[in-house]
């Protein structure tokens, strides 16, 4: 199923690891090529190689969302090297924690420039070749936190988390006349590197605030993108996916 992205290109920012590496592996795995861009071109590189062996060509790119110039020239690379782009996986982010009576405006400056501002640059790059492209697809990561949840220590991280949203309809309404579709992924708590250190005890308390008990994998958000980014979701635009095995649906 969704074999239409067998073939495609898929850039995935932030792909060297946690759920850009997922998003990655679920999409090569399908037959797409898939272009991983990153701030440190030996952790893509070292993702590329890790996923070699998938059926779809994985490469490496160095590209930093924070700065224009740096996304733009690492976007001209991949076309370089592929011959164009057909879907863009918004996904860099960074969420360092700061409590709001700590943060600095340079705290608060340094996530929001990644998070929502990254993905402006990146989806502003890739709309001259999304428009070429059979079906020109973005998917967005967003997250339960912030436009749904909150969380102590990331109200910077929350807030970049719903600006995504709020970009993410106009850009919708805007890219519609060229057939390109906009949508993002909201990930719950999601098992990825930065957590594996946390501690069994850390780890069996955030599974038990899960209905499903257990911790997503980063693989079941790249399967949500996958959805996303086909031919078969072609009427499906300025809308979220929540995949957080039923975290945010008790009341208490």
């Amino acid at each position: 199923m969704f074999n239409s992205v067998k073939g495609n290109t898929v850039v995935v920012t932030g792909g060297s690891k946690g759920i850009g590496k997922g998003i990655a592996r679920v999409f090569a795995n399908h037959g797409a090529n898939v272009a991983i861009i990153a701030r440190h071109l030996d952790a893509a590189e070292s993702c590329a190689a890790e996923l070699s062996n998938s059926e779809g060509q994985v490469r490496a790119f160095k590209g930093d969302v924070t700065n224009r110039g740096s996304i733009e020239s690492a976007i001209k690379q991949v076309v370089s090297h592929f011959g164009g782009i057909d879907v863009l996986c918004s996904n860099a982010g960074i969420f360092p924690s700061v409590k709001i009576e700590e943060m600095t405006n340079e705290n608060w400056d340094l996530v929001l420039n990644t998070n929502a501002k990254g993905t402006f640059h990146a989806v502003q790059a890739c709309i001259p070749y999304l428009k070429k492209a059979e079906f020109g697809r973005v998917v967005i990561t967003s997250s339960i936190t912030g436009p749904i949840t909150g969380y102590s220590g990331w109200s910077h991280y929350a807030a970049s988390k719903a600006a995504q949203l709020g970009f993410m309809k106009t850009a919708a309404l805007e890219l519609a006349d060229d057939g390109i579709t906009v949508n993002a992924v909201m990930p719950g708590n999601v098992m990825t590197e930065g957590l594996e250190g946390m501690g069994e005890s850390y780890l069996k308390e955030m599974a038990a605030a899960i209905p499903l008990k257990k911790l997503g994998k980063v693989e079941d958000i790249g399967n949500a993108a996958l959805f996303l980014a086909s031919k078969e979701a072609g009427f499906i635009t300025g809308q979220t996916i929540i995949v957080d095995g039923g975290q945010t649906l008790p009341e208490e």
